[in-house]
């Protein structure tokens, strides 16, 4: 047994980069600011998308995104139930329904063909959700709604650096990354907004800070204009510069973070082949590059033998972390007795949400570390 704790998640945080916290600490300015502005342009300028708004949050920009396009009652918005319950919370706050759409059983993305079967007189948004690194097979997708003239938000929490058909996510279409600490980079908490739709983003930035019209950072005044009026009633979502330079830092080694995860990831699939009861997700078919955000297997032996939270315990009690991503949202108590839905409904979803777990992984890993997990999930299934 391992004699050190190996953890789910460790961001990456080097000497350097709480050097240039500490310099945005004595500058004075260490809200929304100059380090702000330049993530988003950063961030522009990896991803290839014309605008990027830095948030508090990946559910900020989700809540402001549904608020902009004027999603409300009356409204449907399809989107999975294997996703983290923040999206269909703001969904179902906004006051409109979220309808839950099934996966594909191995790669845990849903698909055109599963959506196609959802649709209404009513639906307005889809959100599909790229999941654990890969993307949705997007282009599909994209026909339906434009067929149908609907709003598309990519959840693209788990795809910083992931790649579809040649180019990055958040390139094409409205996109909402997560930095929360477990992310392939971190700004202790953040997100990003990413969009061509310039009068859709203008709504954002105002949206995010009290309804000003203008940013809580101006380039040209080096500051708010102190004459700055409300158009509309707000929030308050914006990023601080303590966190964005942070986030800045890190996507500058985002290449080098998810080349290290992947060659981690290959030495998962290598030795784990070996095992029919450990099932880890399926590669895309079509073009992509993963990013490598989770390494997600399905626990597929027979519950009598070992359920998967004994297993997740014995992990544990091993010395290795795990994950949950993700108990299916309808299965959760809420939504399980608000929504009702009949047990079966979403049946590759059901599969996954009982067997899903998620090995550690993150850069500062060693193969050896690998090799310790693998040995141990052996050791757990003959015990």
């Amino acid at each position: 047994m391992r004699k050190e704790f190996l953890p789910f998640s460790r961001p990456s945080i080097d000497e350097a980069d709480i050097a240039a916290v500490g310099e945005v600490l004595r500058s004075g300015w260490i809200t929304t600011g100059p380090k702000n502005a330049e993530f988003e342009e950063k961030f522009c300028d990896y991803t290839g998308c014309d605008q990027a708004v830095a948030l508090s949050s990946a559910t900020a920009g989700m809540h402001l995104a549904l608020k902009a396009l004027g999603i409300g009652p009356g409204d449907e918005v399809i989107t999975p139930s294997m996703t983290w319950v923040s999206t269909v919370n703001l969904i179902v706050l906004s006051g409109a329904k979220p309808v839950f759409v099934d996966v594909d059983r191995d790669t845990l993305m849903t698909t055109a063909e599963l959506i196609q079967e959802r649709l209404s007189e009513r639906t307005r948004l889809i959100v599909p959700v790229h999941f654990a690194g890969a993307p949705v097979d997007m282009e599909p997708v994209r026909k339906i709604a434009a067929g149908r003239n609907l709003h598309i938000i990519e959840d693209a929490a788990h795809a910083v650096g992931t790649e579809y058909r040649g180019q990055k996510i958040g390139k094409n279409g409205p996109s909402i990354f997560s930095f929360h600490p477990i992310k392939n980079i971190t700004s202790g908490e953040g997100g990003m907004f990413c969009s061509d739709d310039l009068d859709l983003v203008d709504r954002i930035r105002r949206l995010k800070f009290h309804g000003l019209g203008l940013d809580a950072y101006d380039r040209q005044t080096q500051g708010r204009s102190p004459q700055a009026q409300v158009l509309e009633p707000g929030f308050k979502y914006n990023l601080p510069d303590i966190l964005a330079v942070l986030g800045m830092r890190q996507l500058a080694r985002v290449k080098d973070f998810n080349a290290r995860r992947t060659q981690l990831a290959m030495h998962y699939r290598e030795r784990l082949a070996e095992m029919d009861e450990i099932r880890p997700l399926a590669i895309p078919s079509y073009p992509h590059k993963h990013s490598w955000h989770l390494f997600i297997i399905r626990l597929d032996a027979h519950p009598s033998k070992l359920s998967r939270n004994d297993f997740m315990e014995e992990l544990k009690r091993r010395n290795i972390g795990t994950g949950l991503h993700f108990r299916a949202v309808h299965q959760q108590k809420y939504y399980r007795e608000t929504m009702k839905a009949p047990p079966g409904g979403l049946p590759n979803t059901e599969w996954n949400s009982e067997r899903i777990c998620s090995l550690p992984l993150f850069p500062g890993m060693t193969h050896g570390d690998v090799d310790d997990v693998v040995d141990t999930i052996k050791e757990i299934l003959i015990s």
